[in-house]
């Protein structure tokens, strides 16, 4: 994978990776597929590290949105963690309808080419890339499950995730991701980072 743009300073245009909300309109009403994808980081400078992985993830598919910034505790994991820095990031998900597992894959690859070294579950990171969803696919493997399992569980997910999409609803249980996050303790506030 070409990660030379991924390597330059998080400087976009709007057209390249919009800063927040979809090009268009809600992927609905265009009928479009969409692969949502989360972004965290609390080593480093997060928001520098989510501008470069945008750059890197334009190389894999269209990047249609991309969320606020969001702040909130670690949760899960080691305890004493810094805070952390959550957005979401909506693709043109056309090309992975079936070949969703090629696309966790190539996120893995795009987290490690940025520095991300696994060390313990949920211990601090540089950057951690997780497949939300792709368009309505629901993919219960060893390696992928879609609808991600613990979607559903996270505000720093919901929240971003509603900026793109206020209407997603999850592909199994029916909910909006608006009455999951109703339903969640308030853990996190919008970051002023620019990214």
């Amino acid at each position: 994978m070409n990660l030379g743009r991924a390597e330059r300073e998080a400087t976009t245009t709007e057209a390249a990776t919009p800063r927040s909300g979809l090009a268009q309109g809600s992927p609905a009403q265009r009928g479009a597929v969409r692969a949502y994808v989360a972004l965290g980081a609390n080593l480093g400078d997060p928001a520098a590290q989510f501008g470069r992985a945008a750059w890197a993830l334009a190389e894999l598919a269209p990047v249609v949105g991309r969320s606020k910034l969001y702040s909130g505790p670690a949760v899960g994991g080691p305890s004493g963690q810094p805070p952390y820095l959550n957005a979401v990031v909506a693709l043109d998900a056309r090309a992975y309808v079936g070949r969703e597992a090629e696309l966790l894959a190539e996120l893995l690859e795009v987290e490690h080419d940025l520095g991300r070294v696994r060390r313990e579950r949920w211990g601090p990171r540089v950057l951690d890339l997780d497949l939300l969803s792709v368009g309505g696919s629901v993919v219960q493997g060893p390696r992928l499950r879609l609808p991600h399992p613990r979607l559903e569980e996270r505000a720093f997910v919901l929240a971003p995730l509603l900026d793109l999409d206020p209407e997603w609803r999850h592909p199994l249980s029916g909910r909006r991701a608006a009455d999951a996050l109703a339903r969640l303790p308030a853990t996190l506030g919008p970051n002023p980072s620019a990214w």
